[in-house]
């Protein structure tokens, strides 16, 4: 099976292109780039270390600044409202969007952030396997609850507690803000422009707001699920 690769272009409108690509072990999601042998000063560990990072000293730097590194150090003079066409190109399909170069950058966040490393995030890896580029909230909520409660179903395979409540995923994602805002304090640290911080502004709004709207926006999908929720013999 081949690894999973996604690529991003950003073509801005003075003319400069810009290519990303993202390949990961198809069974790991462990990014398979190599890292530079000289990192900035921003990605070690104790440099504004995230609330509640439960990594210790053994580590020199934090995973997910290191895999953002190449990313943010090639855009540092990019402007967050910068007019950008980004082309993603994606399994057997690929995606356009006209938009602000902080949602271009927001949305290779969202799949470098999951795969890092970083042991807060790792539970959205399968996100990142199934990467919808520009999803909204609505998108953003199903596929987090639907990924939720297939790891559930797994935690049953293996005769382990399921979370039928889904109480655990606002936790997933209140230690993902934590780790949104480690990363913006290191960046805001740091002499560039600002599109790779608004970037993880832009996504820490999806993170912010799903404990709070996580319950009404099940309760809104519910008619959907109808056809589940009768008693009837299907076997």
């Amino acid at each position: 099976m081949e690894n999973v690769k996604y690529t991003y272009q950003l073509e801005f409108t003075n003319g400069r292109e810009e290519e990303f690509k993202i390949e990961l072990d198809n069974i790991s999601l462990t990014p398979v780039q190599s890292e530079s042998s000289k990192l900035p000063s921003w990605t070690e560990l104790e440099f504004n270390k995230c609330t509640g990072c439960p990594l210790s000293l053994k580590y020199t730097h934090c995973p997910l600044a290191v895999q953002l590194a190449p990313l943010v150090d090639t855009l540092k003079d990019v402007t967050s409202i910068e007019k950008t066409k980004v082309t993603v190109t994606l399994d057997e399909r690929i995606v356009y969007k006209n938009t602000s170069a902080q949602e271009g950058i927001s949305s290779m966040m969202g799949i470098i952030t999951a795969v890092s490393g970083c042991p807060l995030t790792e539970f959205f890896k399968p996100m990142a396997r199934f990467h919808l580029p520009f999803a909204n909230m609505e998108e953003t909520f199903y596929r987090a609850a639907s990924m939720y409660m297939l790891g559930q179903y797994y935690r049953w395979q293996n005769n382990m507690s399921a979370d039928m409540d889904m109480k655990g995923l606002t936790q997933y994602y209140s230690n993902v803000a934590k780790v949104n805002h480690g990363m913006a304090a290191r960046l805001r640290a740091t002499q560039r422009e600002d599109s790779a911080v608004n970037a993880l502004v832009l996504l820490d709004m999806f993170v912010k707001s799903m404990p709070d709207a996580i319950e009404p926006f099940l309760e809104e999908l519910k008619p959907l699920f109808e056809p589940y929720r009768r008693e009837q013999h299907i076997f």
